[in-house]
């Protein structure tokens, strides 16, 4: 078998490596601006997500405020019902009792949390094995 002698033209290795390598970084830029795009993009839709829930949970806040106002003004019914203050120390007492339950129940939900036993424990063996 007869080779060809190599041409100057022909790539050698030092010059495949270069271009691959060079190749390489520019595909991991476009990934990465493909990335930023990508998250603007994404961060823009969460943020106008956001602004709305925001404005959602205040306008559920004045609809709880209102509809306060309106059970204590049934209660005092035009001055047939109950007079006005005790009207609205009922439902003032009654916003108390629910705070209080809904604290309870989380603070008994907390208590329950635990470290993560399995996970620390997986690495503090890891820890020994490195210092072998």
């Amino acid at each position: 078998m007869a080779t060809e002698p190599i041409q100057d033209t022909d790539p050698t290795i030092g010059r495949l490596i270069g271009d691959a390598s060079r190749d390489i970084s520019s595909l991991i830029s476009k990934e990465i601006q493909l990335v930023k795009s990508e998250l603007k993009v994404s961060a823009k839709f969460g943020g106008v997500g956001v602004g709305l829930f925001a404005a959602a949970a205040f306008l559920l806040l004045i609809f709880i405020v209102m509809l306060s106002m309106t059970i204590a003004f049934f209660i005092y019914w035009g001055g047939s019902g109950l007079e006005l203050h005790w009207a609205f120390g009922i439902v003032t007492l009654f916003y108390l009792l629910v705070a209080l339950l809904l604290a309870f129940i989380g603070f008994r939900k907390v208590k329950k949390v635990k470290a993560p036993e399995r996970a620390i424990r997986q690495a503090k063996e890891a820890k020994t094995l490195v210092k072998r």
